[in-house]
């Protein structure tokens, strides 16, 4: 029998490539079919693979209503934690099966069945949950867009998916403010050309919203008034969910996720990866508009039959740098996975983690980090105010669960601080170079997973087949192009380095930005720091680094910068060609928590930015424009 559970990493992951059909069937075998599948792996469209083709069941009812049926109804399904409301709300799973199967019969009322999309537009509350289990319960497809997202791009997302219904809130909450929604979705319905679209709104006490009448159908009223909806059964291939990510193109690219693969993954991910058991508390300090909020905040916990936290708040601000440690105190979180970002900007705010010793931890057994690269000193700082392990991993929104990671439901390998372990089983990860070969260990190549990938990951783009081969298939034939550039050391072991955008050309060199970026972190005064490559008229490139410093450092700018200078040009050599380096208090970034490289580099170059819609506050770059002028850029063409 493949070794599918706790054990052995390398028997596990032996068992995954020899045998995928039997691991992976065997590991079906967690999730409840209402008729199973003919072939766990269907290979007839090359290189377009299936799971479970053939297999009927409802996602829906594997998240809620089998643990009520099961024995579980009175533990608690969700909590839902808003600082910004100072509200706590908790569900159990009978109340949660009982509000989803109530939100999909509004659903149903408004015309929504099985196939049909639709978008939700929402903030961190639990009807944005109960929103995307009730389409799951119906067959429906549903596409959530990061609430409070530009009109334009809300509107890029509407006309590709075409919604039967949108589904939103009056408004948002951040810090200090009131982000008012409904006038960005009238917007957004007015420039996609489908202003009758019909909206079902949440109104939250914070701010009101107007409805248009015979268009917009409030919220509450419309589930008091309905009638629950059972469970549609949908075919396994059937897509559950679009999300949308970042593309080069003007045209939004939606990742397609489907219903049985993506079941069979999640659940399993829960215990191999993250070490989780039926009841734990688990929590994932993300959004539902990222994919960290589909998998790790919805579906991942609720397959597992675990408690998931809801949280409406900030790493820091809201009221301080000891949030998260109040949210895992009170509630019992055995897992946090958050970003790197977060971290960084508690670190600042509090260097010593004085604020964790407030709290009782007691209960806390793990910290996963993913988003960004977590340099090093990330995890030094976590374990060292945690006394947990650390665990850095890797994965993307195309994936939809992690590739590579330190797989601490199946064996807890050491921990090198900077890489991301080994593959997970399931993935076959290789470093290739421009031909297509192998890099040899402690050279960087591009990041490629051999085909098929496992289940729970795209199998295409929405409405874009021929997208999806051309943007990720066809550079490496049977291979899937993840955009990233990596090394493998002579363990093994796998560190992300970049993406593959981010790995610079100085003077015919090839060098890793983010391997700078780890240098620079290391340093005692550094909270976080960026690295991009310029262009330069003699050596092709250059890379110049920006650094955010902790709260309190007495030491000059001036000298820290100097002293970061000398660490990469000691550590990494002259060839680094490292210079410039810059003080600034913020970094432009996403909400999600990346940093903006390629805007800062455009930026460096002289070229006019096109900031992304997803950026978490553009009030940044008149200080990020100045600091690359203080370094005299952009420069003059030789």
């Amino acid at each position: 029998m493949a070794d599918h559970g706790t054990g052995n990493y390398e028997k596990t992951y032996a068992a995954a490539k020899n045998d995928p059909e039997r691991f992976w069937g065997e590991v079906a075998e967690g999730i409840d079919w209402i008729k199973r599948w003919d072939r766990v792996i269907d290979d007839s469209r090359k290189p377009f693979y299936r799971w479970f083709s053939g297999g009927v069941l409802n996602t829906c009812y594997n998240c809620v209503d089998r643990h009520v049926e099961n024995g579980r109804g009175d533990q608690l399904a969700m909590v839902f934690d808003s600082p910004l409301s100072g509200t706590t709300r908790k569900f159990t799973y009978r109340e949660l099966q009982d509000l989803t199967a109530r939100h999909a019969g509004a659903l149903r009322d408004m015309g929504v069945d099985k196939g049909d999309t639709v978008i939700i537009y929402m903030p961190m509350v639990p009807e944005a949950i109960v929103a995307m289990l009730a389409c799951a319960r119906l067959g429906a497809v549903h596409s959530v867009v990061f609430g409070g997202f530009a009109a334009p791009e809300l509107a890029k997302r509407i006309v590709d998916a075409r919604p039967r219904v949108v589904l939103s809130a009056s408004c948002g909450l951040l810090p200090g403010r009131t982000v008012a929604y409904k006038p960005l979705l009238d917007e957004a319905l007015e420039i996609a050309g489908v202003p009758d679209t019909p909206c079902l709104v949440l109104q939250r006490p914070e701010l009101k919203a107007d409805l248009v009448a015979g268009r917009d159908v409030d919220w509450d009223e419309a589930v008091a008034r309905a009638s629950p909806a059972d469970c549609v059964p949908v075919a396994a291939t059937d897509p559950l969910y679009i999300i949308y990510t970042s593309g080069t193109t003007g045209k939004p690219k939606g990742v397609v996720r489907d219903n049985g693969g993506h079941a069979v993954a999640l659940r399993w991910s829960m215990e191999a990866v993250y070490d989780t058991q039926p009841g734990d508390v688990y929590w994932a300090a993300s959004d539902i508009g990222w994919v960290v909020g589909h998998s790790y905040i919805v579906y991942g916990p609720l397959l597992q039959g675990c408690t998931t936290i809801v949280y409406e708040g900030k790493p820091v601000g809201t009221p301080d740098a000891g949030a998260f440690w109040r949210v895992c105190a009170e509630h019992g979180v055995n897992t946090l996975f958050t970003a790197p970002t977060a971290f960084r900007a508690i670190k600042k705010e509090d260097p010593n983690g004085e604020l964790v010793r407030q709290y009782d931890m007691s209960r806390f057994r793990c910290l996963f980090l993913a988003g960004e690269r977590s340099v090093p000193d990330d995890i030094a700082y976590a374990s060292g105010i945690l006394g947990v392990p650390v665990i850095d991993h890797w994965w993307q929104t195309e994936m939809g669960w992690p590739g590579l990671s330190n797989c601490m439901g199946i064996e807890h390998l050491p921990v090198k601080p900077g890489s991301v372990t080994k593959p997970v089983p399931g993935y076959v990860i290789e470093m290739l170079d421009e031909s297509g070969h192998p890099r040899p260990n402690g050279e960087v190549g591009n990041l490629a997973i051999k085909l098929p990938m496992p289940p729970g990951t795209l199998y295409t783009l929405w409405h874009n087949e021929e997208g999806y081969r051309e943007t990720y298939l066809s550079r490496y034939p049977g291979y899937y192009l993840s955009g990233d550039a990596g090394v493998y050391d002579t363990d093994g072991y796998a560190s992300v380095m970049a993406r593959i955008d981010d790995i610079i050309n100085v003077a015919g060199h090839r060098l890793s930005t983010g391997q700078m970026e780890q240098i620079l972190a290391a340093h005692p005064a550094v909270a976080e720091g960026a690295v991009v490559g310029v262009a330069d008229a003699i050596k092709g490139q250059v890379p110049i680094g920006m650094v955010v410093l902790k709260s309190g450092v007495a030491e000059s700018e001036a000298e820290i910068c100097k002293e970061l200078v000398a660490s990469v040009r000691n550590q990494l050599g002259a060839v680094a060609a490292f210079k410039d380096v810059v003080v600034v208090q913020r970094l432009p970034k996403t909400r999600s928590g990346k940093v903006l490289r390629v805007t800062i580099r455009t930026m460096a170059d002289g070229v006019e930015p096109k900031v992304p819609a997803t950026i978490e506050d553009d009030s940044v770059l008149p200080e990020i424009t100045a600091a690359l002028q203080a370094l005299g850029y952009p420069r003059q063409a030789a």
